[in-house]
């Protein structure tokens, strides 16, 4: 054994947060030379970074299991206690947390590292106050330096998880409870960062730098907390007490809840530690406990864990026989039986490995392959399995595990895919990998193994790290529940111009309208949260919403089916109202949306009162006539006749077929009649309508009114200028005249157009007794000859073989009026199609009583059958007695003539109401 007497070695014992470990770098970096051994490969990857920053990447090592980093001019070593070179001189050699030789997996190594190990210049033992009579018996030659505690720390009592101030640290000791606790801070807090000795350093710095960045304001930890790792706590509280060691669930001795709680609070800020409330009455601390966890006075240790740290090569039989050795002295005792000692006995059991396991070297290589960790902790019986696999080629050959067997197994690593369970067990078999790729002397091409397993461990980290990320953190609860705590400071609430909403910065939803909409990506569970955060954040969003659309102009405002077919208005793409049943087809309740209830009531009323504005305006823009017959059709003052009439017009929506009313029209005096005419109506052969009606506006409202009194779907509406539907299909046979259209045969045509076809047979017929018709018309609206056919003959006209007297036309200027029969159209009144040029212009005539010189299609007038009569017309299919060719009948009535606007005819109403009174 070296001798020692030389050398200064210093025990430095105390509570948590007293710097020993600050301390014990300080002293390193000030030799020339220096190691410290860590009990977590996390803590002395740490230390190593903060060595580097002051050394240089060059002179620092870093020393672990899995990872080994050692450039040729290094000097100061970083390692986990059990990868410490023990062989190597150094200047200076520290041991840190060395009162963890208590512990009964570990603690042999940590007692042989504070009994053996010794710098050339200086050795520091770093630990509890509870090891002090230990090294004085142990290792009298030390100097006891006390380190008191920066801070204070406090107990706080039992809190809910939902209660827990910011800062704090969860400490859970099971798998189960940390995903479970960090999901429940997701879900009240917007998220916790994972801190736990399976993972790897990479993804564990990656979950501390959220952590310490103020990105969560949680920490889900298991008892690695403890051991050393720098965090910004300053509150600890233990999620249980009692923890499951590996033999059996044991409840934590006070020195394990004093080195988990000492880590609340750092340097001089002052920390506290409690538990979450709902324990078990047996989990709760008794006073006398709180009182020296507050005070740090903790029972003193009375025995280490020994293990003979030089054990009998010779074969397999001394080996283990040397491992189970008892201590001579009475302050150490034996360790139990560890899991790399248990895997030597297993494989020992096996002949084959027995066989090859002779000489010291191949009983030495055996030793060093049972003492790979079990980092998938899957127990002795499976870790004895693996190395049994490996065994043969480690000691056959040229004692190397085959460059193909150690591929394959890191490509089958290699998957990201897969949740947080998956990805740690392909963590932990890569770490498995990473520490056999470490013993360069085992493997093929070492450089390309390490090199290979270092970016799969990398690679998997990234992704264990953003699956943790996903899972439990949640930024916009974050961010929510800050704004909503009492007290909190002001938030810088945005919207921007597609809706989103920001709240400093990060999306918590879009606002269509005044519709909040959550996030799509949002768990079900967040979206309470967030519209409550959206009530506090969206007032004076929501008050000059109010006052856009007060302000916003017609145009802005549409009317539009949704999805279920029912008539809504819409503002700005979202939601405002819908057209409901009313008392009548032009009186809708308006049903609005619940989102406009949900805002602050002057908002409301102001939202409500502008679209009921809208709406009223829209009717008037559109339904401009039909609103006024309405007027007319309720107006006291109005012919009872011309009342029945009007009644059953709006009724129909202005358009109605002229058989359903065809008494009500002939009850109409010339004088009345001429005065619905000028109110706008047309009264064709076939259809009575208001010209206005026809106008792409007029649909889309008129149908939407029925919807609404209906309470069924809209009706699909045709492009705005259709004047025929070849291919069409209506759910019901009215639904056809609501859109303005007549069925004929199995197409459909616009009625305005109908009666243009119709108006235009009846001037041909001014050529005599049988006439052609020009098709030009008919043609451009794309009507085939069928349909044509079928319009003319329900209107009255029939095909004949008879020849007409005389082909040549007369001008239409020198031909009388021909006398319209009874039941013969009588148009007044523009044509309502936009595109379709008027017919009552003589030029026009003319051009379209045009007929081919050889004609091979003529016509004569066959009568309309009257609506209700019940029997068939006598005329039908006879001449026409009593009439002759261009002059009209006697007793037939003057055409009206054409009314230029809607208003003066019902300007020309009110004067003939003001007579029919006197």
């Amino acid at each position: 054994m070296p001798d020692f007497s030389q050398s200064s070695v210093i025990a430095v014992l105390g509570p948590t947060n007293t710097g020993k470990t600050h301390l014990a770098v300080e002293r390193m970096c000030a030799h020339s030379s220096g190691m410290i051994g860590f009990p977590l490969r996390l803590l002395a990857r740490e230390v190593y970074d903060r060595v580097v920053a002051l050394k240089g990447v060059n002179r620092v090592a870093l020393v672990t299991g899995e990872e080994k980093i050692i450039p040729k001019d290094a000097r100061w070593f970083l390692c986990t206690a059990e990868a410490m070179p023990v062989n190597r001189d150094f200047s200076f050699v520290a041991i840190d947390e060395a009162q963890l030789g208590i512990n009964p997996e570990r603690g042999h190594i940590f007692t042989d590292r504070m009994l053996n190990i010794r710098g050339r210049d200086e050795t520091m033992i770093l630990g509890s106050d509870s090891l002090r009579p230990l090294i004085e018996k142990l290792v009298p030659e030390a100097e006891i330096v006390s380190r008191p505690r920066f801070s204070t720390l406090s107990y706080a009592g039992p809190r809910k998880l939902s209660r827990l101030p910011r800062r704090s640290a969860i400490v859970a000791f099971s798998l189960e409870d940390v995903y479970a606790i960090a999901e429940m801070l997701r879900r009240q807090h917007g998220g916790a960062a994972i801190v736990m000795g399976s993972l790897s350093p990479q993804t564990r710095n990656a979950q501390v730098k959220m952590y310490q960045d103020g990105e969560v304001d949680y920490l889900v930890a298991t008892d690695a907390i403890g051991m050393g790792l720098n965090l910004d706590v300053s509150h600890v509280a233990f999620a249980a007490l009692k923890k499951f060691d590996g033999r059996r669930r044991r409840r934590l001795t006070l020195a394990e809840i004093g080195q988990i709680a000492g880590r609340a609070g750092r340097h001089q800020k002052d920390g506290s530690f409690g538990i979450l409330s709902g324990l078990a009455s047996s989990d709760e601390l008794e006073p006398e406990e709180i009182e020296r966890l507050e005070d740090h006075s903790f029972p003193m240790l009375e025995w280490l864990y020994w293990r003979n740290a030089e054990p009998d090569l010779e074969s397999v039989t001394s080996l283990i026989a040397s491992l189970e050795d008892k201590p001579r002295d009475r302050l150490l005792q034996a360790a139990p039986e560890a899991v790399d000692l248990a895997v030597l006995k297993r494989l020992a059991q096996d002949p084959n490995i027995r066989r090859l396991a002779v000489g010291r070297d191949n009983v030495r290589l055996l030793w060093e392959a049972a003492c790979i960790p079990d980092f998938r902790k899957v127990g002795a019986d499976h870790q004895a399995r693996f190395i049994a696999s490996l065994w043969p080629y480690l000691a056959q050959g040229n004692g190397r595990i085959p460059h193909a067997r150690m591929a394959q197994e890191i490509t089958r690593l290699e998957n990201v895919q897969g949740d947080i369970s998956t990805l740690a067990a392909r963590i932990s078999a890569a770490r498995s990998w990473s520490y056999i790729a470490q013993k360069t002397h085992w493997v093929e091409q070492a450089d390309l193994m390490v090199e290979r397993t270092r970016q799969l461990e990398r690679r998997l980290s990234d992704a264990m790290h953003v699956q943790l990320t996903q899972r439990f953190v949640d930024k916009r609860t974050r961010v929510l529940m800050r704004g909503l705590l009492k007290g909190a400071l002001p938030q810088d609430v945005a919207l921007e111009a597609d809706g989103a909403v920001l709240v400093d910065g990060l999306e918590i939803g879009t606002l269509k309208g005044f519709q909040f909409v959550v996030p799509s990506d949002s768990r079900r569970e967040d979206r309470k949260m967030l519209l409550a955060a959206a009530e506090r954040y969206l007032g004076p969003i929501m008050t000059d919403k109010a006052d856009a659309l007060a302000k916003a102009p017609d145009s802005e405002l549409t009317l539009a089916a949704n999805d279920a077919g029912q008539p809504v208005i819409y503002w700005q793409g979202a939601q405002l109202a819908v057209l409901i049943k009313g008392k009548n087809l032009l009186n809708p309740e308006i049903n609005f949306d619940r989102a406009l209830k949900d805002i602050a009531p002057e908002n409301g009323k102001k939202a409500e009162a502008r679209i009921k504005q809208w709406v009223e305006a829209m009717k008037a823009k559109h339904l401009e006539g039909l609103v006024k017959i309405d007027v007319l059709a309720n107006d006291e003052n109005t012919p009872a006749s011309v009342r029945a009439l009007f009644a059953q017009i709006v009724e129909a929506g202005g358009i109605i077929a002229r058989r359903q009313i065809d008494q009500a029209v002939r009850a109409l005096d010339n004088d009345m009649r001429g005065v619905a005419r000028r109110g706008g109506l047309v009264f064709g052969a076939l259809d009575i309508f208001h010209h206005a009606l026809m106008k792409p506006g007029a649909v889309l409202w008129r149908t939407a009114l029925f919807a609404a009194l209906d309470e069924q779907s809209m009706i699909a509406l045709p492009g705005d200028n259709a004047v025929h539907l070849k291919e069409w299909t209506f759910a019901a046979p009215d639904h056809a005249s609501r859109l303005g259209f007549r069925k004929i045969g199995g197409e459909y045509v616009r009625v305005d157009m109908a009666e243009r076809l119709v108006k235009q047979a009846h001037e041909a017929r001014q050529a005599g007794p049988v006439f052609a018709i020009d098709p030009a018309l008919a043609t451009s609206l794309g009507l085939s000859t069928s349909v044509h056919d079928a319009l003319l003959d329900m209107a009255g006209f029939e095909k004949t073989d008879d020849k007409p007297q005389n082909v040549e036309l007369k001008k239409t200027e020198d031909t009388a009026a021909a006398a319209p029969d009874s039941t013969e159209p009588e148009m007044s009144g523009e044509p309502s199609s936009d595109d379709a040029p008027s017919t009552s212009d003589p030029s026009e005539t003319t051009d379209q009583l045009a007929v081919p010189e050889t004609p091979s299609v003529y016509w004569r007038w066959k009568g309309m059958g009257k609506a209700r009569s019940g029997k068939p017309n006598k005329n039908h299919g006879k001449k026409p007695r009593g009439k002759r060719p261009g002059k009209p009948a006697s007793g037939s009535r003057k055409a009206e003539p054409v009314l230029a606007t809607a208003g003066g005819a019902f300007a020309e109403l009110a004067a003939l109401k003001e007579a029919m009174k006197k």
